[in-house]
């Protein structure tokens, strides 16, 4: 059915919002902040001017790659709902990308891409955007892990046996977790039903019961190599930066910087800009680095893989119909 004049008014107010909030939080992030930005736009003229600017033009053509991982697994979860094209699937990322820039812990994601399904039951799609990112989440959580392996043995074990024991144990109990939940989605959705506040969200997450293991192997396998292209792109940039390490150090600790953005709770406006900088800051700290350099290089990771898409995400976001014809909303 058609949209009334007043709702598409309401639509369009909308759009408007989000490009206006977009584009402001972008100038803020980049021009107006503090002294950090600044420098941080100076080290990016002169790496731009070295032998190895390569490297940035090399990174950002990985973006694409990058989300489309993204798209391909937003693809297989929501054929439990209707089918999906690939490029639905990743026009769909980019909506949820750029509504999920300009919200906390990026809850914007689920509602770009519940806008995006034609079905009627859109709602239910809560989980299975749920499973996507939990799955993202345990691929970071197993490599960061691994990651902190090497923190662990060369600055703890010695000084600290006791408190490097612990973490080890931790870091292996957390992972074992993550694994047995993410492969018994029914367990959580159970747990849901049980809680008596939250039981009236139990049909939005019903669907992440019926992923099977096969799936959720597959779902964990696009997560992974979402990571390595994630993983690549942040040590093109390092390099490009006069970080200059040791393979493993370089693993170590951008899989280390990737843990601590993910477990550390924030409530920032800007995908999470700032927890990854200081995790990176300190963990790259240790070895030696210069601060600058790293943030510069994780300040320029964040404007090729979450600011650059957010802004191509504005077109899909005008284009987006709540209501499509024939389909309520």
């Amino acid at each position: 059915m058609n949209i009334k004049p007043n709702k598409k008014i309401l639509l369009l107010l909308g759009k408007g919002a989000v490009v206006g909030l977009t584009l402001f939080l972008l100038y803020q992030a980049i021009f107006t902040a503090p002294d950090a930005f600044l420098s941080w736009g100076g080290i990016l003229r002169r790496a731009l001017e070295s032998p190895l600017r390569f490297l940035f033009i090399l990174t950002a053509l990985l973006i694409p790659l990058n989300w489309g991982f993204e798209a391909r697994k937003w693809q297989l979860l929501g054929q439990k709902l209707e089918p999906i094209s690939f490029l639905r699937a990743y026009r769909a990322v980019m909506v949820g990308l750029t509504l999920g820039f300009i919200t906390p812990n990026r809850l914007g994601d689920y509602a770009g891409r519940v806008l995006e399904l034609k079905s009627r039951q859109r709602l239910e799609a809560v989980g299975a955007i749920f499973i996507g990112r939990f799955c993202q989440l345990v691929a970071t959580v197993l490599a960061g892990s691994s990651g902190f392996l090497y923190f662990i043995f060369v600055f703890g074990w010695q000084a600290y046996p006791g408190v490097a024991l612990s973490l080890l144990v931790l870091l292996a109990a957390l992972s074992v977790a993550m694994l047995l939940l993410l492969y018994n989605a029914k367990a959580m959705v159970a747990v849901v039903a049980a809680v008596k506040p939250l039981r009236s969200f139990v049909p939005y997450v019903s669907i992440m019961g019926r992923y099977t293991s096969v799936e959720m192997t597959r779902l964990l396998w696009l997560s992974l190599g979402r990571y390595a292209v994630f993983l690549l792109q942040f040590i093109l940039l390092l390099v490009l930066f006069d970080v200059r390490l040791s393979p493993v150090q370089y693993l170590s600790g951008v899989s280390g910087t990737f843990f601590l953005k993910s477990v550390v709770p924030s409530v920032s406006l800007l995908s999470d800009l700032g927890v990854r900088e200081l995790s990176a800051m300190y963990l790259f700290g240790l070895l030696g680095q210069e601060r600058l350099q790293v943030l510069s290089a994780s300040l320029s990771l964040w404007l090729l893989n979450i600011a650059v898409p957010s802004v191509v995400g504005l077109f899909f976001v005008l284009r987006l119909r709540l209501i499509r014809k024939g389909v309520a909303a």
